[in-house]
C-alpha cells in the first residue's frame, strides 16, 4: 500500500513467504474498502427521490374491475353506498376546522382500502404556509390531481404530524395544514372545491409508530375516494 496526499493505492499481494508489512496492508485496505462502501451506502440511505405527478397519479387511479368465470375479483375499492355518498356530500365545501371527531372518524374508515398515497411535505416548524420548500410536493399533486384519469374523483387531503407538542396543537396544526394544501390546489390548479375534502388528524396516526418523531410522520395522505368505478370484461 502506498500513499499519495489523499490518495490511497492497494496493491495485489505476491505470492511467496510471509510478509508482516503484506499483511499489514491488506488489513489497511479491507479497512478503508469497508468505510467507503459504508459511506456510500449511507449516503444513498438518506438521498430519497421526491414523490413524482406519476407516482401520485399511479397511486390514485382506481383498478378496473376484472371478471372471471367466478366472478368479479375483489381487488377493485368498495363503491360508496348511499349512505356513504350523502355523507361525503355533507362535508364537501367545509372548512377543516368544522369536521367533527364523529366526522373526521366517518372519513378515516371510508379511507380504508381505497387508492391512497403519503405524501412530505416540507413544511416550516409550526407553520402551514407553502413556501418554498413545500412547494414541490403541492406541485407534484396538483399536476396529478388535474389529470382527466382522475377528474370525476372525490379526494381527501388528511393532514397528520408527528409526535412532538400536545395533542391540541398538533390537531390545529393538522387542521391548517390540510386546509392549506386544499386552497393552493383550487387557486393554482382550478379544481372544484366540492372535490376536495380536508380533514387533520393530529399525531393520533403515526406512520412510523416505532419513531414518533420521524419525518415520514409529518405528511399529508391523499386518499381517492372512487365515485365512479370502472369495470371490464
Amino acid at each position: 500500500m502506498s500513499t499519495n496526499g489523499d490518495m490511497v493505492e492497494c496493491n495485489p499481494l505476491t505470492v511467496g513467504r510471509f510478509n508482516p508489512a503484506q499483511a499489514y496492508a491488506l488489513k489497511s485496505c479491507a479497512v478503508l474498502a469497508a468505510a467507503i462502501g459504508l459511506f456510500w451506502s449511507c449516503a444513498s440511505a438518506q438521498a430519497g427521490d421526491p414523490v413524482s405527478a406519476q407516482d401520485i397519479l399511479n397511486a390514485l387511479t382506481p383498478k378496473p374491475l376484472t371478471r372471471s368465470l367466478r366472478g368479479p375479483t375483489t381487488d377493485e375499492a368498495p363503491q360508496q353506498t348511499p349512505e356513504q355518498q350523502n355523507f361525503v356530500n355533507s362535508v364537501r365545501n367545509r372548512s377543516t376546522r368544522s369536521l367533527t371527531l364523529d366526522e373526521r372518524n366517518e372519513l378515516a374508515t371510508m379511507s380504508k382500502d381505497r387508492p391512497s398515497i403519503d405524501i412530505e411535505i416540507d413544511f416550516a416548524y409550526n407553520s402551514a404556509e407553502i413556501g418554498r420548500e413545500a412547494a414541490p410536493g403541492v406541485t407534484a399533486l396538483g399536476q396529478a390531481l388535474s389529470s382527466s384519469q382522475l377528474a370525476s374523483s372525490t379526494f381527501v387531503l388528511a393532514g397528520h404530524t408527528d409526535a412532538k407538542g400536545s395533542d391540541p396543537f398538533n390537531q390545529d396544526l393538522s387542521e391548517r395544514r390540510a386546509e392549506s394544501v386544499k386552497n393552493y390546489l383550487i387557486e393554482h390548479y382550478k379544481l372544484p372545491a366540492a372535490s376536495l375534502i380536508s380533514v387533520g388528524y393530529g399525531k393520533t396516526m403515526l406512520k412510523n409508530t416505532q419513531n414518533p418523531f420521524a419525518a415520514e410522520n409529518r405528511r399529508v395522505q391523499v386518499i381517492n375516494l372512487v365515485d365512479k368505478g370502472t369495470a371490464s370484461k
